[in-house]
C-alpha cells in the first residue's frame, strides 16, 4: 500500500457500495486499485497520463473518475459515510459557512459548449446539482470566462471559487461552484440547501444544522429571513453601514440583531476545512475543463477527509 491509498478499514466502509457491474454489463477492474489512483492525482495534482504503473492503465483510471463524477457515484459514497457518522453522533450540526477562490490552469479553459458525447447525460444531470446553472438560465458572463463552467474573472484571475458549509469538527458538509467572480452572500440558500445527511434508519435525511456562523458577506436581510423562516439560529456580525442605516431610521429600523462574538469564534472551523481541502493540489489548483470533473475531484477529496478524520 502507498502513501495516501485506502486503509484497509477505509476500504472497508466503501466496498459494500461500489457499483458491481460496468457500462456494458461486464464487471469493473479493481475498484480499491482505481480508486487509489485517482485519489493519489488528486492528492498530487499530477497529469493523467504520468499516473504510475501500479494503478493500471491511466485511461481506466481517468475515465472512471469522469464517469463517477457525471452519475453522482463519488457524492453517494460521501452521503453513505456522513449518514453513518450522524448515526454515531459524530457530526457536530453546528455549522459555518464560507467560499474559496480557485486559481485555474490555463489547461482548464477551452471547454467545448456542448457536453461530451462520452459522457451519459441523464447521470450527468444527477451528478451536476451542486454546479452554478447559469448556463441553462442564460445568465450573460459578467466578469467573462466561462459560466457554464464554473469559471470567471476575478481579482485572483481565471478562477472558480468553492463555496462550502463546515460541520463543527472542520470536515465539509456541502459545496456548490460558481465562476470566481460570484459574490458570497447570495450563495447562502443554495449552499445550505445542498445540506442532506441520511438517516441511518427510516426517516428523511437531516438538511437543517442547528446553528450557523458566517462572515459579514452574509449579513443581507435577505439571509436572515431565510434563515429564521427555516428556524436556524444564526450567528452573523452586522456591517457597519447596515448599523448605521438601521439605527437612522429608529423603530423603523427594526431590533439589533443579537450577534455573540463568543459564539462566533467558532467560525474558524470552516476556515481549517478550506485549508483541508486545499492540501489535495487537484483541488487547490483546478485543471479540469469540466466543472461537473472539477466537482468530483471536490467530492473525492472531502471523502478522503471524512474517512480520515
Amino acid at each position: 500500500m502507498g502513501r495516501g491509498d485506502l486503509t484497509d478499514a477505509e476500504w472497508d466502509r466503501l466496498e459494500s457500495f461500489l457499483p458491481s457491474g460496468g457500462a456494458r454489463g461486464g464487471r469493473w477492474s479493481d475498484h480499491r486499485r482505481v480508486i487509489n489512483g485517482v485519489l493519489y492525482r488528486v492528492r498530487t495534482g499530477i497529469q493523467w497520463r504520468d499516473l504510475p504503473e501500479r494503478f493500471g492503465p491511466w485511461e481506466t483510471v481517468y475515465k472512471r473518475h469522469r464517469r463517477w463524477s457525471a452519475d453522482g457515484t463519488w457524492q453517494m459514497l460521501l452521503s453513505r459515510v456522513q449518514a453513518a457518522e450522524d448515526a454515531a453522533g459524530a457530526i457536530d450540526w453546528d455549522v459555518s459557512v464560507d467560499s474559496t477562490a480557485v486559481r485555474a490552469h490555463q489547461h482548464a479553459a477551452g471547454a467545448r459548449r456542448s457536453a461530451p458525447a462520452a459522457v451519459p447525460q441523464k447521470g450527468a444531470g444527477r451528478g451536476t446539482n451542486q454546479v452554478d446553472p447559469a448556463a441553462e438560465t442564460g445568465r450573460p458572463p459578467g466578469g467573462g470566462g466561462q459560466i457554464g463552467e464554473c469559471l470567471g474573472r476575478s481579482r485572483g484571475g481565471f478562477t472558480t471559487k468553492i463555496h462550502l458549509v463546515a460541520e463543527g469538527r472542520c470536515r465539509p458538509l456541502a459545496f456548490v461552484l460558481t465562476p470566481g467572480h460570484y459574490g458570497d452572500g447570495p450563495q447562502l440558500e443554495r449552499v445550505l440547501k445542498q445540506v442532506s445527511v441520511p438517516r441511518a434508519g427510516v426517516g428523511r435525511p437531516r438538511t437543517r444544522p442547528d446553528q450557523v456562523l458566517a462572515d459579514k458577506a452574509y449579513t443581507s436581510r435577505a439571509n436572515r429571513r431565510y434563515l429564521r423562516r427555516r428556524g436556524i439560529q444564526h450567528i452573523i456580525p452586522e456591517r457597519l453601514d447596515q448599523e448605521k442605516h438601521r439605527k437612522n431610521r429608529g423603530s423603523r429600523g427594526g431590533r439589533p440583531t443579537g450577534f455573540d462574538s463568543e459564539r462566533y469564534k467558532k467560525r474558524n472551523t470552516v476556515e481549517r476545512a478550506i485549508n483541508r481541502l486545499k492540501g489535495f493540489r487537484a483541488v487547490a489548483t483546478r485543471y479540469e475543463k469540466r466543472a461537473y470533473i472539477y466537482l468530483g475531484t471536490v467530492t473525492l477529496a472531502a471523502l478522503a477527509i471524512w474517512l480520515r478524520t
